[in-house]
């Protein structure tokens, strides 16, 4: 086990934080950057329309199936060393994806990416953990690296529209390689240096193997259904596998001396809820990019550019909503912080649904994206603040991959159930009965989400309420500023 290091302090944790951030940045724009680019991508490379889907989910599914692995790795083998490495990854993959030539050939990239988000994900995440101590200073960090993931979710669309629209499609690839290579140089300037391991930690490579493959095809057929079917061997295979395996895992943890996955962890109330507003944010606000791509260029026709400029008022509103959860956070604790977000954003989304209608143009959605937006971004630091809080120094990245793994198959759960309900009623519909049925299928989906994040609103309330402060006793006036 490694000792946790001595945070720097002043400019340089400063510099940390800015590295850590535009890391986090990186991975959310990869979510969603090639959607707007599939089209393009498909056209260019001879990818059949139904298999264009691919490029997103490769990356979903070994980012998903990785995200435990990475954060023991994390823990075991020093965070900037993972963090560092990760980078790497990111841009080696990124180039071959730009250069692919065959669409294997950029499934294969994009599967090794996800491999790297796995790593870059929890790493980052612990790496604030760790640097930051508990409370006022954790939470605003966590403020800012959440203000960049979550605008990242948006900004990804944003950015694959400007390039694939002047630049082309390959553009959305290479634009990782500089964004990687500069964090990870600047990385190993600015964040200090693995400490020296103490206790000797053996890695569990059998838990570690059962619970990457059971993640791994457990996302995979969560990806798979909608498009394979969800009676198809294929999908029926893996979803017995993949419980198979990770019934293995629990076996495996409970007998091993040094797990993977301490189970002990889930006594932490905080952890284990933080885990499950993770899991419902990501099906329920994490989806609402996918839908509104889709809705402006299937149903609007806008252009990948258009579609990209169109996410600049929820990039905007996600972002100061990062910002006011952690002031409510430090202010007023997490439960009444979380209880806000998601009522905000129940509201929000509800009001947007209105703009999810064949005729309606993009100012309908507008006051729906600000609010639903506010809130989201209220949750996303909330939730990342309640993982963190009450693990210790050493376990911190595998507690970030519990909850990172609940954010992805929450993501990977969301898009295969609302992706299912919003194609109901258009097969076999052509032209404008086509538009008018994808609106509809995806204003019934918004719905739903909405009163998915009431299920999110409900579960906070079984966060603890935070205590009362103690009341301050009168001293005598000390002549020390620092003592007083």
């Amino acid at each position: 086990m490694s000792a946790v290091p001595s945070p720097p302090a002043g400019r340089k944790l400063g510099w940390i934080l800015a590295l850590l951030a535009l890391a986090q940045l990186i991975y959310a724009l990869d979510l969603n950057i090639v959607f707007v680019a599939l089209p393009e991508i498909g056209a260019e490379l001879g990818f059949p329309g139904q298999t264009q889907q691919l490029v997103v989910s490769a990356y979903v599914v070994f980012a998903g199936g990785f995200l435990l692995f990475g954060g023991r790795a994390a823990d075991l083998l020093g965070r900037r060393r993972v963090f560092v490495f990760a980078l790497a990854l990111y841009a080696v993959s990124s180039l071959a994806g730009g250069l692919a030539p065959t669409p294997a050939t950029i499934i294969v990239a994009r599967a090794v990416q996800g491999i790297g988000g796995a790593l870059l994900l929890p790493s980052t995440l612990s790496l604030i953990n760790t640097l930051f101590p508990e409370g006022p200073q954790r939470n605003r960090a966590l403020a800012v690296w959440g203000g960049a993931g979550a605008s990242g979710l948006t900004i990804g669309a944003l950015l694959g529209g400007v390039l694939t629209e002047n630049f082309g499609w390959p553009a959305v690839f290479y634009v990782n390689v500089p964004l990687a290579g500069i964090v990870a140089l600047a990385a190993l300037a600015v964040i200090p240096r693995d400490p020296a391991r103490g206790e000797k930690r053996r890695f569990d490579l059998p838990g570690s193997l059962t619970v990457t493959a059971g993640a791994t095809l457990l996302v995979f057929a969560l990806v798979q259904g909608p498009e394979q079917g969800w009676g198809s061997s294929l999908v029926v295979g893996a979803f017995v596998l993949a419980a198979l395996l990770l019934v293995a895992f629990a076996v495996i943890e409970q007998r091993s001396a040094d797990p993977l996955m301490p189970f002990r962890l889930f006594r932490n109330r905080s952890l284990t809820m933080g885990m499950t507003v993770t899991f419902i944010y990501m099906a329920t606000f994490g989806v609402l990019p996918y839908f509104l791509t889709v809705l402006m260029q299937s149903v609007h026709g806008f252009s990948a550019l258009q579609t990209g400029l169109a996410f600049l008022v929820p990039s905007l509103a996600i972002a100061t909503g990062t910002q006011l959860g952690e002031r409510m956070t430090t202010r007023m604790g997490l439960r009444p912080t979380l209880l806000i977000g998601f009522g905000v954003g129940v509201v929000g989304t509800a009001v947007m649904a209105i703009g999810f209608d064949a005729g309606a143009g993009y100012g309908m959605l507008v006051p729906g994206l600000i609010v639903s937006g506010v809130g989201q971004g209220v949750v996303w630091t909330a939730m990342w603040i309640a993982a963190a809080t009450g693990t210790a120094p050493n376990e911190q990245g595998v507690a970030n991959g519990i909850a990172s793994t609940a954010l992805n198959i929450g993501n990977a759960i969301g898009l295969a159930v609302f992706t299912a309900l919003a194609e109901i009623g258009t097969g076999g519909k052509t032209g404008e009965n086509l538009r008018e049925a994808t609106a509809h299928g995806e204003f019934v989906v918004v719905l739903l989400t909405a009163a998915g994040m009431v299920v999110g609103f409900l579960v906070s309330l079984a966060l603890p309420r935070a205590k009362a402060p103690a009341p301050v006793l009168p001293e005598a006036p000390s002549p020390d500023p620092i003592a007083s």
